[in-house]
């Protein structure tokens, strides 16, 4: 059986037992990682993805972390203020070996993820980043949590309906829709029920109510 696999930007089509060079992976030399961006499985059946085929993967060890060979870059300008500049760079690589094949059961399998080096913020390991995106998480709940904590609830014996444009209102301005809508009345329904005697969010006029009534 072999597979195509998709890592570091580039396809490769693989075998078990083959051995590759591909774009760093945050991983060390040992580890046992897995491919999941699988484009086609091949042998007795073909499978083709659509993208990806579902629950397959390309499991590998991780040989050693390496750097490919120099490629020089060499710039020259001519003209009046001549000059040359000559740069050597060597691409950081992961060589793997390919143990296994899965044509199901991905998700399953227990092993890690192959995660690219390039995809991690600098001076972070793979467990380190993984622990930190947690933790955002956790504090972008909590965040929205708060917030709809904070949310205000209507006044007592009020039922929540449509947002309405309380302006229409003869007497009612921004000022004073606003600490309405602060209060939890969005609507002319809500208004209505309001009882002027006890509410104390804002001093209510008895037309308010009577022109709300009428509204909703």
């Amino acid at each position: 059986m072999f597979a195509v696999m998709k890592t570091g930007g580039k396809q490769y089509k693989v075998q078990a037992g083959d051995t590759l060079r591909i774009e760093k992976l945050a991983a060390d030399a040992g580890d046992k990682v897995q491919f999941n961006e699988i484009l086609m499985l091949g042998g007795d059946d073909l499978t083709v993805g659509a993208p990806l085929v579902d629950g397959a993967a390309v499991q590998a060890e991780v040989v050693d972390q390496i750097k490919g060979d120099k490629v020089i870059h060499f710039v020259k300008r001519r003209r009046k203020h001549s000059s040359k500049r000559t740069k050597g760079h060597r691409q950081q690589l992961t060589m793997i070996r390919v143990t296994d094949i899965l044509s199901s059961g991905a998700d399953k399998s227990g092993v890690k993820a192959a995660v690219g080096a390039g995809t991690l913020p600098r001076g972070l390991g793979e467990e380190r980043y993984t622990a930190n995106r947690a933790e955002q998480a956790d504090m972008k709940a909590r965040v929205k949590n708060d917030e709809a904590e904070e949310k205000p609830t209507p006044a007592a014996g009020v039922s929540e309906g449509a947002k309405d444009d309380l302006k229409e209102i003869n007497g009612i301005g921004p000022a004073a829709e606003k600490k309405l809508n602060e209060a939890g009345i969005t609507s002319f329904s809500q208004l209505a029920a309001l009882d002027a005697d006890s509410f104390d969010a804002v001093k209510l006029k008895p037309e308010w109510i009577e022109e709300a009534k009428a509204k909703a």
